[in-house]
């Protein structure tokens, strides 16, 4: 439980660190997203997940 904790500790920090220090660009980064098909969405986020999964298994090896 402890090692989940410091990860998700981890991808708190690396996920909040642009909207400190980019709030601006981050604002304008939202409204694009806002425009964006919700298949590509989907798609990009589907992407993302498998290539974390596969970062996990390839770290656990």
């Amino acid at each position: 439980m402890k090692y989940f904790l410091c990860v998700m500790g981890m991808v708190m920090i690396v996920e909040g660190l642009p909207y400190f220090a980019f709030p601006e660009k981050m604002k304008d980064l939202v409204e694009k997203l806002l425009e964006m098909p919700t298949g590509f969405l989907r798609r990009f986020g589907f992407v993302l997940m498998a290539t974390g999964l596969l970062l996990v298994y390839m770290g656990r090896r």
